[in-house]
C-alpha cells in the first residue's frame, strides 16, 4: 500500500490575503462585440466569406477553415429561442421569489445565452422569436450584462 506524503514544509493553513491580481481581456474580437453593446446598442457578428457562417458572439477566426474574419455585420436584436430552463432555486438552493427562465437564443450561426422576461415561464415555447432588451446607455458598461433579457417579439 503507498502512502501519499505531504510535504513536511507546506504551510497547513494560510492566514492572509493571496496576493493574486489579474485582469481579465475579451480579446480583439470580444472587445468591438461588448463595445457595440455598450454605445451603440446593437449585436454584431463576424462573417466568414468562405463558408458562409456568421459568429455571434463574434470571432476572429472561423472555426471550420481557420479565415481571419475581418467581415463585421449587424446581426439585429431579434434570434430564435433554441432551448431554455426554469430556474426555481438561487445558487446557494435556496428558493427563488420568482421562477426565472435563462435559454441560448441563436442569433446568425451562433447565439447568446441569457435570462428571458417579459414572459410568464410557462408560456415560453422552442422557436419563439426573442428581442434583446438594452439597458440605458448611461447603464451600459461593455458587458453581457448590458443586456437586461431577451423578450418575447411579435
Amino acid at each position: 500500500m503507498t502512502l501519499l506524503m505531504q510535504d513536511p514544509q507546506a504551510p497547513e493553513k494560510w492566514f492572509s490575503n493571496l496576493p493574486v491580481t489579474n485582469r481579465y481581456t475579451y480579446g480583439l474580437a470580444g472587445e468591438k462585440f461588448y463595445r457595440a453593446f455598450k454605445e451603440l446598442g446593437k449585436i454584431y457578428g463576424t462573417h466568414c466569406p468562405h463558408c458562409h457562417r456568421t459568429y455571434v458572439p463574434a470571432t476572429i477566426f472561423c472555426e471550420k477553415c481557420f479565415t481571419e474574419l475581418n467581415e463585421w455585420i449587424d446581426v439585429g436584436l431579434i434570434g430564435e429561442l433554441y432551448t431554455f430552463t426554469i430556474l426555481y432555486e438561487n445558487v446557494d438552493g435556496t428558493p427563488r421569489n420568482r421562477p426565472q427562465a435563462i435559454g441560448f437564443v441563436k442569433i446568425a450561426d451562433g447565439g447568446l445565452i441569457h435570462y428571458i422576461g417579459g414572459i410568464q415561464p410557462d408560456e415560453i415555447q422552442i422557436g419563439m422569436p426573442l428581442k434583446a432588451k438594452f439597458k440605458p446607455k448611461s447603464e451600459r458598461i461593455g458587458a453581457i450584462t448590458d443586456i437586461e433579457y431577451f423578450l418575447p417579439f411579435k
